[in-house]
């Protein structure tokens, strides 16, 4: 599997598939490479990675011959000091002259730091000046806890690693509690480049116990980056040297790589050198145009010259050609048949995001399809929290949550984290991918420190966590947390028409809800029916609604809904209110199918009385209709008679706008 890990702290690149917990690794059976044309094979598949980390060239022979005999001669130039903190001022000089620090160290109130120990120190030009830092454990977030519980000797390893106490011999709930509060300030991650939407979840690992005792510098004298060696498909990390070190100076590294602004830094270091951003504005206005153009430009999206609408006869047949099995065994309406060949069709179904709009606009503009221009801007987590201020202001509307965008927004963020801990609110965080689906790559926490550390792994939003939904009471589980999801069908942008389709659907947690467990995966999430070993509770719309109603008689399922449309109707006014790449582009010949994802959350009303507010979750690009086929077999053909038909009357779906 292709490797391309980028330098340490950056976007994350590649690297091998998660291990489990490494604590001792055996002889390498294989024999090994040697000689040019060894180097230059090594160099072929693994430069571009090495080169993306910033490795000097020089380096590379030394590292394969490390690599291939799984040379650790870290402890032959480096060693680890402990050393005893002090309260002085950094500045302030002790009787010797030499200056006292108290250094920001991982863990414990024990400090250490690795110095150069041998007598002749290091020279960067020397080829053998690189050197491999094993990884003590690595895993996924999510199963973090399970390995510390199950695996024998890690949680004893983790424990002396990060300098918390631990004794005997079972697995101690608060021991555990506390490496994984620990481990944010140990993690590094990388992310796989192929594989399937699981296996491309960002990697966590640790490093040893050598690895680890290196501290930050804001001018570091060594660089370190995580590196898959195929051969083997194992990961190390890289360390090698940014100057000539002499004996008894520090080895350090830049725990914040690559950034360069002084109040982004200071808000990575969190996890190790406290700061209060009290004073910081938690305001986050909607970005700028720049911010929608470098986003068009990045997702190399051609926007369509301008076209007349198409029109075609009453009892025109139109041709669809699509690649998405529900379409084609599903719509069965006598005014639409099926094409294999693209260059005939009429209508356009595609799976995967369509890009050259301007192209099928001068060639085909007759052509219908089923996506929109820009319509990213709905469906990726941080532009749909960036419209949606459009509505409700630079905190956003109320039916969605409060949501920062980690990349460009962290200070803000931070800032608001702190004001309301020291307002004694509710501090509970959903951090989630910005493009996955089915709560991939989701965590739920209250800890500053990993929320920080998560923005380095993939791009992320963090948003507040509904701490007090609107639950749903089920005799097999108790109360519950449920969504809904209804299906949009956007027949135009100008003039805005909007459908919603009747019929929704209900997902439910497995286990009670209470604000514990936050890794307890079926009390937190629905999305249940992706795991064949666990309970996939299904309750159909029309027996939800009384029973909704007899659990909470004082709220009518109409007026819940008629709130949730109205989210529905601001959010795609919102969407459409500004040119493209702002708004989504009013393509005459677009057409899309969108699910909305919503809970209900308890707020208060200007007169006190209770509400059930609904809260947007995310919008989805061409959604997994399986239940609505199965339980709905008209449901594609009122999807398309609405859309491309122009014919929503005797369809099940009501217009919004």
């Amino acid at each position: 599997m292709e490797a391309h890990p980028e330098p340490e702290r950056r976007p994350a690149g590649c690297g091998s598939p998660a291990r489990t917990p490494e604590l001792a690794r055996g002889p390498n059976p294989r024999r090994p490479k040697e000689g040019a044309r060894a180097l230059a094979e090594f160099a072929a598949l693994h430069g571009p990675a090495l080169y993306a980390s910033g490795v000097p060239e020089r380096y590379w022979g030394r590292l394969l011959h490390k690599l291939e005999h799984e040379v650790f001669d870290a402890g032959e130039m480096f060693g680890i000091m402990r050393v005893e903190e002090v309260e002085e001022d950094e500045n302030e000089e002790e009787e010797d002259g030499q200056s006292k620090r108290k250094r920001p160290n991982p863990g414990s109130e024990l400090c250490y730091k690795v110095i150069v120990t041998n007598e002749d120190g290091l020279r960067a030009a020397d080829p053998n000046s690189i050197f491999l830092i094993d990884h003590a454990w690595t895993y996924r977030v999510e199963q973090a806890r399970r390995q510390l519980q199950q695996t024998p000797g890690l949680l004893h390893r983790m424990a002396s690693l990060m300098g918390i106490e631990f004794h005997g011999e079972v697995p101690s709930p608060e021991v555990v509690d506390l490496v994984l509060a620990e481990m944010w300030k140990f993690n590094q991650t990388y992310q796989l480049a192929q594989g399937t939407a699981e296996e491309k979840v960002p990697v966590w690992y640790v490093l040893d116990e050598f690895g680890a005792r290196i501290q930050h510098a804001d001018e570091p004298t060594f660089a370190t980056a995580p590196f898959f060696y195929m051969s083997q498909q194992v990961a190390y990390t890289l360390l090698w040297p940014l100057r000539d070190l002499d004996t008894g100076e520090e080895v350090t590294r830049d725990f914040t790589y690559g950034e360069t602004d002084p109040l982004i830094r200071k808000c990575m270091l969190l996890p190790w050198t406290p700061a209060d951003l009290l004073d910081h504005s938690s305001s986050t206005p909607e970005p700028p145009e720049g911010y929608y153009v470098a986003i068009l430009e990045e997702n190399k999206e051609k926007l369509p010259v301008a076209i007349n609408i198409a029109t075609y006869p009453n009892d025109h047949i139109f041709k669809i050609y699509s690649d998405v099995q529900q379409v084609l065994s599903h719509l069965t309406h006598p005014r639409f048949t099926f094409t294999m060949n693209e260059a005939e069709a009429d209508v356009l179904y595609n799976f995967s995001h369509f890009k050259d709009y301007r192209r099928l606009s001068e060639e085909r503009p007759r052509v219908l399809l089923n996506q929109f221009p820009c319509e990213n801007l709905l469906t990726v987590k941080d532009c749909l929290s960036s419209i949606a201020r459009r509505a409700g202001g630079p905190e956003g509307p109320p039916w969605l949550p409060r949501t920062f965008n980690l990349r460009s927004e962290l200070p803000q963020f931070v800032s608001y984290f702190q004001q309301r801990e020291r307002r004694g609110e509710d501090n509970h965080w959903i951090v989630k991918p910005w493009n996955l689906a089915r709560s991939l790559d989701t965590h739920i926490t209250k800890d500053l420190h990993s929320i920080i550390r998560h923005r380095e792994s993939t791009p992320k939003v963090v948003s507040k966590y509904i701490e007090s939904p609107v639950l749903f009471l089920r005799e097999d589980a108790g109360l519950v947390k449920f969504d809904i999801r209804y299906i949009v069908l956007l027949r135009s942008v100008m003039p805005l028409r909007l459908f919603v389709y009747d019929v929704f659907w209900l997902r439910f947690s497995n286990r009670p809800f209470a604000l514990d467990d936050l890794d307890d995966y079926e009390k937190h999430f629905t999305v249940m029916n992706y795991d064949p070993n666990v309970v996939l509770k299904q309750v159909h719309y029309d027996e939800f609604i009384p029973a909704f109603e007899k659990q909470y008689p004082e709220f009518l399922w109409k007026d819940v809904q008629a709130d949730i449309f109205q989210a529905f109707k601001e959010l795609f006014q919102a969407a459409c209110s500004r040119p493209a790449p702002m708004g989504l582009y009013p393509y005459p010949s677009s057409r899309a199918v969108y699910a909305i994802d919503l809970m209900l959350k308890w707020d208060h009303r200007p007169d006190g009385k209770r509400a059930m507010q609904p809260q947007l979750l995310e919008v989805n690009f061409n959604p997994d209709c399986e239940r609505a086929c199965k339980y709905h077999p008209t449901f594609f053909n009122d999807v398309c008679s609405t859309l491309f038909l122009d014919q929503p009357s005797g369809c099940h779906v009501t217009c919004l706008l």
